[in-house]
């Protein structure tokens, strides 16, 4: 098996340490003196064997840190009856450093314990033996060479996987605000769709509607009164236009802040209704509810207008509104249409707009035919729960 291609920095380490460690061959100058009782191999030769392993292990300390470890501490050990070299002193402590920092978390750990260890019986052994204070170097040479570079690995190694833990919590929170910004455009559009087609679409259904009228009824007068209808939902359809324009344009003082649509406006709402040739029947008691479930309730019933409106047979339209065990109780009624097509045309976004509104405040809605004594009719029903802690 082939080992990765060193990183060019290591290559640099392995290059100075065995050039620096040469011209110490080359001035004669070693770490210990032939009279030492620990060389075994006179000269200053023998120390390149040791001094060239460990610039190998060098160019291994990143992609390969164990193998490199366990053949520098056989190198280093070498250099132990050798009359020794700086370089390979200080090629071994940076591989042992490097073995800590790049090496998998459970032998980085496992160096640790074992390096000090090491410097701990290095320290007590030599001077339980001796009894002399300089038995102490030994174990603070241990630990300068082995036990200190594996420690400052570790504490590096802890700095970078905390830096790099805050940077993916980082890249996790904006990927998250992201995903909320989304979220939340999407939401935004969607309820600028339902209140568009809240504000306007039933008088643009009006104008449709008497407009085709007033170009196919050849009476003066039914004309007159029809143009009458399309002019105040034309006017009433641009006020609400205005309206909305006025809530997405940014603020710069020339528009005057809306009030929702509330509950109170029903009897408006169905005074228009017959206006435009609907016979509205309105059954409301809805007493006091919040303000969300206030504005959904309005919107359901001005949307359900507009359809029966464009699609109901001729015959009563009945709205019913009550507070029932918490929940708010919205009913439209009409005569179900078996027209060939609507009397205006449509996107068939107003079900869905109401759906919608219905399902962000938890409750439950239906629309469709139903049989009943006076025949079948459409049905418009939604339950909305009114907050818990809100007046009902």
């Amino acid at each position: 098996m082939l080992l990765p291609r060193p990183h060019r920095f290591d290559v640099y380490v392995a290059v100075g340490g065995l050039l620096g460690g040469l011209l110490l061959v080359g001035i004669g100058l070693g770490t210990r003196t032939a009279d030492d009782p620990i060389t075994l191999f006179d000269g200053p030769w023998p120390t390149l064997v040791p001094l060239t392993v460990l610039a190998g292990c060098e160019l291994l300390r990143r992609t390969a840190p164990r193998t490199a470890l366990n053949v520098g501490t056989v190198a280093i050990c070498a250099d132990l009856v050798t009359q020794g070299n700086l370089a390979s002193i200080l090629m071994f402590t940076d591989v042992m450093y490097a073995s800590v920092l790049y090496g998998p978390l459970a032998s980085a750990r496992r160096t640790q314990w074992i390096t000090g260890l090491l410097t701990v019986a290095a320290t007590l052994v030599p001077f339980a033996m001796w009894r002399t204070p300089q038995a102490l170097l030994i174990g603070v040479g241990v630990g300068i060479v082995a036990y200190g570079p594996a420690a400052t690995g570790w504490i590096v190694r802890n700095h970078r996987d905390a830096a790099e833990a805050a940077r993916l919590r980082a890249e996790q929170t904006a990927l998250l605000a992201e995903m909320d910004r989304t979220q939340a455009v999407v939401a935004e559009r969607s309820r600028m769709a339902r209140e568009l087609h809240d504000m306007v679409a039933n008088h643009l259904s009006a104008i449709a509607i008497h407009s085709t009228a007033a170009l196919s009824i050849g009476d003066a007068k039914t004309s007159q009164e029809a143009l009458s209808v399309i002019r105040e939902n034309s006017v009433a359809g641009l006020a609400e236009m205005r309206r909305l324009i006025g809530i997405l344009r940014d603020s710069s003082g020339d528009t005057e802040p809306v009030a929702a649509p509330t509950l109170d406006g029903l009897g408006a709402l169905a005074a228009g209704a017959r206006t435009n040739g609907l016979d509205v029947r309105l059954d409301a008691d809805p007493g006091t509810v919040p303000a969300p479930v206030e504005l959904a309730a309005y919107r359901i019933v001005q949307e359900s207008l507009t359809n029966a409106l464009k699609h109901a047979s001729p015959g009563p339209v009945t709205v019913a509104l009550a507070q029932r065990d918490g929940s708010l109780t919205v009913s439209v009624t009409s005569p179900f249409g078996d027209r060939d097509g609507p009397r205006a045309p449509g996107s068939g976004a107003g079900l869905v707009g109401m759906r919608e509104r219905v399902a962000l405040l938890g409750g439950t809605f239906e629309a469709g035919p139903e049989e009943s004594a006076d025949g079948k009719i459409w049905v418009v029903r939604a339950m909305l729960p009114l907050t818990e802690g809100d007046p009902a």
